[in-house]
């Protein structure tokens, strides 16, 4: 088991599930506003950063796009196969640039652990 433990994933609960690999397809891109993005700072920024950003989703880059509803920023499902290729797409972005917004990265995948389901010995 790795040394760099997911805090969602509970591996001692199902060991099963920490021996499963899948490929990174998709990143979950969590945005949230530093404390240099006051409203009187980005709002100059924000026109470049919605180009920026359907620039990025007629590229393919960024599949969809939300506003988080509980809290201020938003939530991106990029098209990258690491968070490193995810980070540097979004640290191009101009909010980004100017260091107001900041993003958690989670790598996403198929859902493997359905192979043990249907009596398939997941892929490694």
């Amino acid at each position: 088991m790795p040394n760099n433990k997911n805090p969602r994933v509970h591996a001692e609960i199902l060991p099963a599930l920490a021996a499963v690999v899948v490929p990174t397809t998709k990143i979950l891109a969590i945005g949230s506003v530093t404390a240099k993005g006051t409203p009187e700072a980005i709002a100059p920024v924000l026109p470049h950063e919605v180009r920026a950003t359907v620039r990025n989703h007629l590229a393919g880059k960024i599949e969809q796009w939300f506003f988080q509803t509980e809290g201020y920023g938003v939530v991106f499902i990029v098209n990258a196969t690491s968070t490193a290729e995810a980070h540097e797409l979004l640290e191009k972005l101009p909010l980004g640039v100017a260091g107001m917004m900041e993003f958690e990265l989670i790598a996403l995948g198929p859902l493997a652990p359905l192979a043990m389901l249907i009596g398939e010995p997941p892929r490694s």
